[in-house]
């Protein structure tokens, strides 16, 4: 590589480019360390690990499904439910074990407020698990 020219007129800029050859170098040796150390890291160690014959045994909960219609009406796994009644029904609901999923739906119309009373009476009832079920948009 030659760092003069032919004409030796001023004004040489200086020059810019970075010599690779040392990096190609260090990095060769570092591959060479590498390739001959990694095989001395791999020792593993015989273990006869137990082997487990069962499963757990998941059942899956039920799902209740609570209803609000536009006017407030309750209805529990589609059947009419008079609202002094749902007390009783989240009660045994929550004492259930495995504890069911109350899903809840409500009409675009229902009043905020029958919903937040029904989400209060299901917690003080000790329901774990609630979740609002909605219809995407078409």
């Amino acid at each position: 590589m030659a760092f003069g020219g032919f004409n030796q007129g001023g004004g040489q800029a200086p020059m810019s480019e970075i010599n690779m050859v040392p990096l190609i170098d260090v990095m060769l040796v570092l591959l060479i360390v590498f390739m001959i150390t990694a095989p001395l890291l791999t020792h593993g160690v015989k273990i006869d690990l137990p082997t487990a014959s069962s499963a757990p045994n998941q059942e899956k909960p039920e799902t209740v499904a609570l209803a609000i219609d536009a006017s407030g009406q309750l209805f529990w796994n589609d059947q009419p439910l008079a609202d002094s009644e749902l007390d009783a029904r989240l009660a045994v609901a929550a004492q259930q074990e495995p504890q069911p999923e109350l899903h809840l739906r409500a009409d675009r119309d229902t009043r905020y407020q029958k919903i937040a009373e029904v989400m209060s009476a299901a917690r003080a009832a000790g329901v774990q698990k609630l979740g609002f079920i909605t219809v995407p948009a078409q």
